[in-house]
Formats: structure tokens, sequence, C-alpha cells
């Protein structure tokens, strides 16, 4: 569906609840002209939501090569090996 079509008036929410959450619509409800919400199927609600922890993720991974804060990966598996060596085994 095209933006153009999914922006609706809270009256038309209103009307078609039912209807919008049995076809999944995802719409741009309005009240008095202005933008006030979103209505999203569950699928692309959890798939947005999968893309902000993944681009969490990767501005993590960019602020700790931006400050120093990596190790060689060979270093890194080291560590862990070493780690659960002293954990499992001692």
């Amino acid at each position: 569906m095209k933006l153009s079509q999914s922006i609706k008036p809270i009256s038309y929410l209103k009307l078609h609840a039912a209807d919008i959450i049995r076809n999944g619509e995802s719409l741009i409800i309005t009240q008095n002209g202005e933008a006030k919400s979103v209505i999203l199927d569950i699928q692309t609600y959890e798939e947005m939501q999968d893309m902000i922890a993944m681009m969490k993720v990767v501005t993590q991974g960019e602020l700790d090569i931006k400050h120093g804060r990596t190790k060689p990966v060979a270093k890194a598996f080291s560590d862990v090996r070493a780690r659960i060596k002293k954990e499992f085994y001692e």
C-alpha cells in the first residue's frame, strides 16, 4: 500500500478496527489533520525491533573501533579459551 493511501483519520480506525486488524494493514492515524499514531501488524513491528537491535550492535561496534576498544581475533579467541578453561577445568 502506498503511503498516501495509508493515512487515515481516527474516525476511519474507529469504524474499521476489526478489518484493519484482520487484514494486517499498516496505517498512519491522524487526529485533527495531524499524524498521531501508527498501526502496524505484529510481524512488521517485530522486524523493525530486530532491525533496531542490529543497528544498536553495529553502532556499538563502530564506537568501540573509534575508541580503540578492540583486539585481534586471535587474542580474543585465546582470551575466551582461557576463561573457559579457568571456569570449567579449575
